[in-house]
């Protein structure tokens, strides 16, 4: 079998050059994602993306285009992506904006964000010659326009979630999203454009990071204006998410930046401390602010954060496993979908028991909901206002953490 492998994978002939793609001689086609789209990927962030596709080769029994062997047929899940992938497609307005027809201009960074995020977590690319290529090409032209004159003027340069009342939510989505993108654009101009919009993004974050807090159990978090003097984890993570990204992908961002951020998320954690400071609850996690009790949506979001940051072995990153592990996650959670996705990519970082519960559980309950047009909304009141964009992009992340594309979820 290892054999038949390698002879597979030596028909495929690559040139790394710029991040820019040269095809193969033959495609292999594995579920929703294709050669081509992988060793841009490769190009991007070396050879860490190539291993990934090496395991998902083999896994999803590839064929040489070619050759004669029949297409294997797309499994639930990448149906189910493919699906969705449709809706997103036809949610793109003659901007570039990706967002419900009912919310356009509210929301319209994140939502663009997250759609675009899902896209080339399935391995498309902007350069694509695909419709999923174009709209990924004129997605990222609407994230990389011009900036906020409004924000400029109100002293927050760099900031994205100004013009359209996201506010640092946005601004953290938009900003991971960016800093994932970097290398990915069509020419050397709009890698240039993501490249100066991700840094501003990044100093406007580091800038709102150092505010001064009104609790020192804030410190090192974000809330919803830059200028907020105290912080919650949900907004929070996003932000450090991005900064993690931004620091991979090769931009200035402190380590102290990085360390302040992992002592928020662990005074978050709910649990008594030993002398040294260690958390004693080894089956828990954190909490919206600190002094809160867990929910699912942040002791998910608490894992994943953590893990991404390099810390696997802390007290808190056990404890929200486990939580999690026990923990029947229901549609009708509240933040359902925001949870889902941090539990999905987090719970298959720790691997084994905890990876293939959270996959049946993820799969089990995503699939069963999915609407006609590949859409999926949410039941919880608050979070079905965000409507279908979200939910959808949301999914599709949940669902493709077995492919591992997007730099930052790779280990």
């Amino acid at each position: 079998m290892s054999a038949e492998r390698g002879m597979r994978n030596a028909e495929c002939t690559a040139e790394l050059e710029r991040g820019r793609r040269v095809l193969p001689k033959a495609s292999v086609q594995c579920s929703v994602f294709t050669v081509q789209s992988l060793l841009s990927l490769c190009s991007l962030r070396a050879l860490a993306a190539l291993s990934v596709f090496l395991l998902c080769s083999f896994h999803c029994g590839a064929q040489l285009a070619g050759k004669g062997a029949a297409s294997k047929a797309p499994d639930k899940v990448d149906a189910a992506c493919q699906r969705a992938v449709q809706f997103l497609l036809l949610s793109q307005d003659g901007t570039g904006a990706i967002n419900d027809v009912d919310k356009r201009h509210a929301y319209n960074n994140p939502m663009t964000a997250l759609s675009v995020m899902a896209l080339a977590a399935l391995g498309n690319l902007p350069s694509d010659p695909t419709r999923e290529g174009e709209c990924m090409k004129r997605a990222i032209q609407f994230l990389v326009r011009p900036s906020d004159r409004n924000s400029e003027a109100a002293g927050f340069p760099g900031y994205l979630g100004g013009d359209d009342a996201s506010r640092m939510y946005g601004h953290g989505i938009t900003a991971l999203a960016l800093t994932e993108l970097l290398g990915m654009g069509l020419d050397k101009n709009q890698d240039r454009l993501i490249r100066e919009k991700c840094q501003r993004a990044i100093d406007l974050t580091l800038r709102s990071q150092r505010v001064r807090k009104f609790d020192n159990r804030f410190i090192g978090g974000w809330r919803y204006t830059p200028d907020s003097g105290d912080s919650d984890l949900s907004v929070s993570v996003w932000h450090l998410m991005a900064l993690r990204s931004a620091r991979n992908a090769g931009i200035l961002v402190p380590k102290e930046s990085i360390d302040l951020s992992v002592g928020y998320l662990r005074r978050s954690y709910e649990s008594p401390r030993d002398a040294a400071g260690r958390a004693t609850d080894l089956k828990s996690g954190c909490a919206y602010t600190p002094g809160q009790g867990p929910t699912f949506a942040m002791v998910a979001a608490g894992l994943l954060a953590l893990q991404v940051c390099g810390q696997y072995e802390l007290p808190e990153v056990t404890g929200s496993a486990n939580w999690l592990r026990d923990y029947q996650v229901n549609y009708g959670d509240r933040w359902f979908f925001y949870g889902i996705y941090y539990y999905a990519q987090g719970m298959h970082k720790r691997g084994g028991e905890f990876a293939e519960i959270a996959r049946r559980r993820t799969e089990t309950l995503l699939l069963s909901k999915q609407e006609a047009n590949g859409a999926w909304i949410a039941e919880d009141g608050q979070e079905r206002g965000c409507g279908r964009v979200y939910c959808t992009a949301l999914a599709v992340l949940s669902l493709s953490v077995k492919f591992h594309f997007l730099p930052i979820y790779q280990d």
